[in-house]
């Protein structure tokens, strides 16, 4: 009888991973030890609180550091931030009088002080100010382990290989953990709890780490050593997998972090997605023809604020001058709906998905629009750019869009720049005649537009079943519009979780579409199954 177990969880960081299952025990402080000192001891506890707060603060600039020099500045602003709380006059000065006022030890105080904090952020509507949440909590957790002289731990420690080929599964992946492992040799994140927009999320994203949360329970219902299967795309998790499950899943599981780069195939262009400028590397060991799709908004989101025209700017222009001539696409800021942008304080939707998000917030925010217009303009003067505006309703939304880019960007002396649109709302890409009589490109993204196309949540659990592309009248609105295009002579490509899976790709070309866009790691798997 199979053992195998099933869960759905939330997709945080792309690719699919089969490995052995490493505990992480983050439980070390559940029980914070609270005790009376004598007055004439204040002060020594007071100093032990101090020592706590300079080794803590040491550490934080160590890890920021290397995050810096191995992944870039947005990453490192994470731990930057950390530093910041641990600096906080106001913060240690509450810790400091509540050892006073309590005749309590550091470790209460500390305690004490920085859960009042992060029950305050946890307990606000905000979404992206709930997942800062979680650096309060790491940084007890790091003020407590400097008292205790502890290190964070792993469940079966006397025979762990510390995550080393191994999927690591923990309640909350925080970033310190997500960094301070050697995550090289990590194949993949489990955790219970963690959102989209959270720090660790980022990183194993920019880690090219898959990772999953939401599995409730998963820390506590297996055991170190379990066989266990992570799909990173879809949010699904398979503890003790069937021996057929993994027949059915061999030709993706693992082999996108070990494939070699191959040689460009004349049957189908493959580009590369990518989320933050310091993927254009890996695209190019990949060998990719291009950049099909540059998610802008998660810059934004790892660098926790809304970048200037200047910080844009020099991003985007690193990213296309490592295309070397080759055509980079910047999708426009998609934010809104699962990706907030808290700057922006836009009021809680009922449902965002159907709200404010895409290009509607583009022309609601004009000044986000014009700083990110001039910025790439900028950038095109590196090389050849194209332009795609998210969440297109019809044709009139975007050529106001692209009327509004130029006008933004008149006074800037560019390079070649096109026009084009992402096909994920029905309505758009009913009008696809109309559309490509004014675009000069689109792509197709397969995520969305299964989504509205079908009525179904891609992030609800309870309707994971029935979201599936793989279904007639989605290959029939692929076909219309791959005919379409093929009319105008215009490029279409596709970008959505499609174009990363081997098994789809000839029934893509088979609906006329003659481009694609992955991810990096995926690259040289959709060239080898077009050539079998």
């Amino acid at each position: 009888m199979s053992l195998e177990r099933r869960a759905q969880g939330l997709p945080l960081s792309g690719g699919m991973a089969l490995g052995r299952v490493c505990l992480f025990d983050d439980h070390r402080h559940q029980e914070v030890p609270a005790y009376a000192i004598e007055p004439s001891r204040i002060d020594d506890e007071i100093l032990r609180l101090e020592e706590a707060l300079q080794i803590t603060t040491r550490q934080l600039e160590d890890i920021r550091t290397h995050v810096h020099e191995r992944m870039g500045t947005a990453e490192a602003g994470i731990f930057s931030a950390q530093k910041m709380i641990v600096e906080d006059p106001q913060i240690s000065r509450e810790m400091r009088e509540h050892i006073r006022a309590e005749l309590s030890n550091a470790e209460h105080a500390i305690h004490r002080v920085l859960d009042a904090y992060e029950s305050r952020l946890g307990a606000l509507d905000d979404e992206y100010i709930r997942e800062r949440a979680s650096d309060v909590g790491e940084i007890r957790r790091r003020l407590l382990n400097n008292l205790a002289n502890t290190v964070p731990g792993l469940s079966c420690a006397g025979r762990c290989r510390r995550g080393r080929n191994r999927v690591v599964v923990a309640e909350e992946l925080t970033p310190s953990l997500t960094i301070s492992m050697n995550t090289d040799e990590v194949l993949a994140f489990v955790t219970e709890r963690g959102g989209i927009n959270s720090h660790a999320a980022i990183l194993a994203r920019a880690l090219g780490i898959p990772a999953v949360s939401g599995i409730r329970n998963i820390h506590s219902s297996v055991a170190c050593g379990t066989d266990i299967l992570v799909n990173g795309d879809t949010g699904e998790v398979i503890i003790s997998p069937a021996p057929e499950t993994l027949a059915a899943c061999s030709c993706a599981i693992g082999r996108a972090r070990r494939a070699e780069a191959m040689d460009p195939v004349p049957q189908l262009k493959v580009l590369a997605n990518i989320t933050l400028c310091g993927e254009a590397g890996e695209a190019c060991e990949m060998r990719a023809e291009g950049i099909g799709l540059y998610r802008t908004e998660f810059e934004f989101i790892s660098s926790g604020e809304i970048l200037r025209e200047e910080e844009q700017c020099a991003r985007y222009t690193s990213v296309v001058e490592a295309m070397n001539g080759r055509v980079t696409t910047f999708r426009m800021l998609d934010a809104g709906g699962d990706k907030p942008l808290p700057e922006l304080r836009i009021p809680q939707e009922e449902n965002p998905a159907l709200g404010l998000r895409g290009s509607r917030l583009l022309l609601r925010y004009p000044d986000l629009f014009r700083d990110q217009a001039r910025a790439i303009a900028r950038a095109s003067q590196a090389g050849p750019v194209r332009v795609m505006f998210p969440m297109v309703v019809d044709v009139q939304q975007f050529c106001r869009l692209r009327d509004a880019f130029k006008e933004y960007a008149a006074d800037i002396r560019t390079g070649t720049v096109e026009f084009g649109v992402m096909f994920e709302v029905p309505s758009a890409a009913i009008q696809a005649d109309e559309i490509f009589r004014e675009a000069e490109f689109a792509s197709v993204g397969t995520n969305d537009l299964t989504q509205y196309l079908f009525a179904v949540d891609r992030d609800n659990a309870l309707v994971a079943d029935d979201y599936s592309s793989d279904h007639p009248v989605f290959w029939a609105l692929m076909r219309t519009l791959a005919s379409a295009a093929r009319k105008k002579n215009r490029p279409l490509s596709v970008c959505g979780e499609l174009a990363g899976m081997p098994d789809m790709v000839k029934k893509l070309m088979a609906c006329g579409i003659r481009s694609v866009s992955c991810s990096p790691r995926a690259i040289p798997l959709i060239r080898k199954a077009v050539t079998e």
